[in-house]
């Protein structure tokens, strides 16, 4: 076959293509690692010209052509400016050739001195030989334009390196590995088979649907809200593994708060005295309980009073109790409970609490009757914060409370994203919809209205439905060089 000659208007727009793709996808540079004195810093480089770019700069010990060296790499030498021929470091250079690299592009990093001046002035002659400043998250956003990860796993970069406990970090891990992709994919699969079926049926309108066939749409339709109900439970769970539990030990004055503080914390944090109202401002610390990042807000204790400062940290720590996932209200168990205590059980109705018995070391003077009366059955740990005793009850007593029973979900499903599980919510509420049309009998052009609805939705959590705005706000959350 003989082939048509190109045209001026082809190569037009193959120029114009061409400019646009080079002003997306140019090269880009950063500093990959953070900021201040430390033994290594990594300039990274990635896009096109990052070997064009490195050879005008760097000066190998071993004479070679760096452009045509094997990919992934290691190079011993030093940066050169190559005007002024000053030597800005000794370096490795590490060449890791496209496609099998974090963007798919050519990616070189410069393995330097750590340091402010070092790493500054050596980013600086990388952009003075034709590389951009890379935003916030642009290398892991050219992964996921580049197809190498989904957007699920982009989220998953900034949760590893977020991470405040390895529990966290595990599930990050796994998101990265590509679990909550695959699950997705899962559920799409199950909603596409719907969606074919129906389809056909409206090509085919001559075939009646048997009563059997139609049981079985049904029952897979439910099956995928029973699907997706199971990840959306999970993910209280995930979102205090991923983001901590907001945790405020609340009480009155001197029944041993800050020393609870300090005795989960292992180290003195928190000023304890025996004069009442020393804790004034709000004292916040993360501790690891099992993997789960607690995040403990020693408050003010409540009561009333006339003194200023006290009363504004009181009020504060009012504020705290409505945003608290739980609250560990401090009793002293060697007096009896008092007016102020019981102003307090009035305010914590409907919280999540454990009631720490505290001074179970001195002489028992509280009525544990009345406090069962009051708790309803509630969680009642025996502790002294100044012994440490009945401190491990009281680290399992929350990790309990965070497992509480609704997680039936394999590790590998759990939503630590609350941008999944609300896209999760939405696409629920399109398949409930399939299932009452369903059973309604109404128009299979309706039902599939909301099946295209509910798979959008999970598009969004990989990415593939994604507006760029949404886009755009989820990468501006990265640091640069990343």
């Amino acid at each position: 076959m003989i082939e048509k000659p190109k045209t001026l208007v082809y190569y037009f727009y193959k120029t114009i293509f061409w400019l646009v793709m080079k002003m997306v996808f140019d090269t880009i540079a950063a500093i990959s690692t953070f900021p201040g004195e430390a033994g290594i810093g990594i300039v990274r480089i990635s896009g096109d010209d990052a070997l064009e770019i490195i050879s005008k700069i760097f000066k190998p010990y071993k004479p070679k052509n760096i452009k045509k060296v094997k990919s992934h790499t290691l190079h011993y030498g030093h940066i050169v400016d190559p005007e002024t021929e000053d030597v800005y470091d000794e370096v490795l250079v590490s060449i890791m050739k496209k496609p099998n690299t974090y963007t798919r592009e050519d990616i070189v990093e410069i393995n330097c001195h750590g340091g402010i001046v070092v790493t500054s002035k050596i980013l600086e002659l990388v952009l003075k030989q034709g590389a951009r400043l890379a935003e916030p998250g642009e290398f892991t956003k050219r992964a996921f334009l580049n197809g190498r990860i989904d957007l699920s796993q982009a989220e998953a970069v900034i949760d590893i390196i977020t991470a405040k406990t390895m529990l966290a970090n595990k599930y990050a891990q796994k998101q990265l590995s590509g679990h909550i992709g695959q699950k997705m994919k899962e559920l799409k699969d199950k909603i596409m088979g719907l969606l074919v079926h129906l389809l056909a049926l409206i090509d085919f309108p001559e075939d009646d649907v048997e009563e059997l066939e139609r049981k079985e749409i049904l029952e897979t339709a439910k099956e995928i809200v029973e699907d997706i109900d199971k990840l959306i439970a999970s993910s209280e769970s995930g979102r205090i593994i991923r983001e901590g539990l907001k945790t405020a030990i609340i009480g009155k004055p001197n029944v041993g708060k800050s020393s609870l503080l300090n005795a989960l914390l292992k180290e003195n944090r928190a000023i304890v005295t025996d004069i009442p109202g020393t804790t004034r401002d709000i004292i916040e610390e993360y501790v690891n309980v099992k993997g789960i990042p607690i995040k403990l807000i020693d408050t003010a204790g409540i009561r009333d009073t006339d003194e200023l400062v006290e009363k504004i940290g009181v009020a504060k720590s009012k504020e705290v109790l409505a945003e608290a996932d739980l609250i560990l209200f401090v009793l002293d168990a060697s007096r009896e409970l008092t007016k102020e205590d019981y102003e307090i059980f009035d305010i914590l109705a409907g919280k999540n609490i454990v009631f720490v018995l505290n001074k179970i070391d001195l002489s028992k003077k509280i009525d544990e009757k009345e406090l069962k009366n009051l708790t309803k059955d509630g969680i009642i740990i025996e502790v002294s914060a100044v012994e440490k005793i009945g401190l491990q009850e009281l680290e399992d007593a929350i990790y309990n409370l965070v497992f509480k029973g609704n997680v039936n979900v394999k590790e590998d499903e759990i939503i630590t994203n609350s941008r999944h599980k609300e896209a999760l919510i939405n696409a629920k509420k399109y398949m409930e919809s399939v299932v009452e049309a369903i059973e309604m009998e109404y128009s299979e052009d309706l039902i599939t209205i909301d099946l295209n609805a509910a798979l959008e939705q999970i598009g969004k959590i990989t990415g593939e439905t994604a507006t760029e705005d949404l886009i755009n706000q989820i990468f501006e959350r990265f640091c640069v060089g990343k």
